[in-house]
């Protein structure tokens, strides 16, 4: 076991774009400046107060994260680009938590943006092993190959093993579907933003059973970005700790060999979530009970399901009738992805993990005024990526306090904005941009026109 964190961490601002289809009209360049630039102007700093850069991308080449840093200040910090799949945006996040916790900074930006391409995942590498290829290769002397996605296969078979183990039925994976696509309607970055029917979901294209259409994320564009902070950063701005968000607890798992024991539900990585959620709980000092409100990692519905499972959000082996009994959506058990999830919200691979800590941040704030949970003192996000990496966090205010209610009017004159992010995805002015790029270090030259792209869609 590691030793415990030194000293307490906080995500004091938040950013992010709306997510798009993938189409190629809008760069990662503009995607990270944009939720770079909200994200500080969040927390209220300015570039050169920022002390390390964490940049958060799947598909796009070497020092990305430098191209899209560059913009805000040339500043000669340390810059690292993180690449974990799925979980890239939480694996920068984790990372950004361990460096300020042990006194490696006091301030740190994590930015994640994924600029995609339209359709299934696809590799780029064909020229050698693929790093998920051992579990393809399970998957195939399993349950056999066909031609539906890969991805879809493999969370698609973790479903069918949830039925055949437990009693779920293909309803059970629709509703999971229909509750996030609700969702989805009160959160203004979702990619989609359409209500279905059960019997709709249902009877949508059939990608590998028991999954639909409906009930699989979307390839997407996008970003997202957080400013972490260390206590003393926080006590040097005590007008700002109303905002400041604790990171309770926090753990980033890897597989054990339980991967590989022929199961379609452990060969998902369930051992990993389950580890990160231990850990993270024991050191927030909390149990499922606790959780109010969670943001988790629904690529596909099926992998909802045993992901409520393996975070103990139901009894072991009782997900399906958590979601029957409507315990997953306001008035239930504990409110599910009321972001609208990945199957609503999109997913841009690098930026998910920090786009799920933005829904969670501003839930604890109070801030989340069209989808808040009723008192909410515990946030839980789950985040995952096969191959693979798995990160569970738990979220609270720093004094473990209800969340409070504040109307999105006076959150507009705190901010400086004049507008709740939460609720209303707007931009910035070139003067409230011009306040948080380097005063010091800043070039022209590496922002081109960014700022002028950005500003024009606003």
């Amino acid at each position: 076991m590691p030793a415990k964190q030194k000293q307490p961490v906080y995500v004091l601002g938040v950013g992010m774009t709306k997510f798009i289809k993938p189409r190629g009209k809008v760069d990662y360049t503009e995607l990270g400046f944009e939720a770079g630039v909200k994200a500080m102007l969040d927390a209220q700093i300015n570039y050169d107060d920022v002390e390390q850069g964490i940049a958060c991308y799947c598909y796009g080449d070497s020092t990305c994260g430098q191209r899209v840093f560059y913009q805000f200040g040339m500043t000669q910090i340390p810059i690292v680009n993180v690449n974990n799949n799925c979980s890239t945006g939480s694996a920068g996040l984790a990372m950004a938590r361990n460096t300020i916790s042990y006194g490696g900074a006091d301030c740190i930006l994590v930015v994640g943006f994924e600029k995609m391409m339209p359709g299934s995942l696809q590799s780029f590498f064909n020229d050698r092993e693929n790093p998920t290829g051992t579990s393809v290769k399970m998957m195939a002397e399993t349950r056999g190959i066909t031609n539906a996605p890969g991805a879809a296969q493999m969370f698609g078979n973790a479903g069918r093993e949830y039925m055949e183990r437990y009693g779920a039925k293909a309803e059970d994976f629709a509703e999971i579907g229909r509750v996030n696509h609700e969702h989805s309607t009160r959160n203004p970055y979702s990619q989609f933003q359409d209500v279905y029917s059960l019997e709709q979901i249902m009877k949508a294209p059939m990608i590998h059973e028991p999954l639909t259409k409906l009930q699989c994320c979307p390839t997407s564009d996008g970003g997202a970005a957080a400013v972490l902070v260390s206590q003393d950063f926080l006590d040097a701005r005590p007008h700002l700790k109303d905002q400041a968000i604790l990171i309770a607890g926090q753990c980033l798992a890897t597989d054990a060999p339980s991967l590989f024991s022929k199961s379609a539900i452990d060969l998902m990585g369930i051992d990993m979530t389950r580890r990160a959620r231990q850990v993270a709980m024991e050191e927030a000092n909390i149990t499922p009970d606790d959780v109010q409100v969670c943001e988790l990692h629904d690529c596909f519905s099926a992998n909802e399901m045993i992901v409520i499972d393996a975070l103990g959000l139901s009894e072991p082996g009782k997900a399906h009738e958590l979601v029957r009994s409507g315990g997953i959506t306001y008035g239930g058990k504990v409110v599910v992805n009321p972001s609208g999830g990945l199957i609503s919200k999109g997913h841009p691979l690098g930026a998910t993990g920090i786009a799920q800590c933005a829904e969670l941040v501003w839930h604890l704030r109070g801030w989340a005024n069209n989808r808040a949970v009723p008192n909410t003192k515990f946030a839980l996000q789950h985040n995952l990526g096969l191959g693979g990496a798995a990160v569970v966090t738990v979220y609270a205010r720093p004094d473990r306090s209800v969340a409070p209610k504040i109307d999105d009017a006076t959150i507009g004159q705190k901010n400086k904005l004049g507008y709740n992010p939460a609720v209303v995805a707007k931009g910035f002015t070139a003067e409230q941009c011009k306040s948080v790029l380097s005063k010091t270090k800043f070039s022209p030259w590496a922002i081109q026109d960014t700022e002028q792209k950005v500003e024009a869609r606003f």
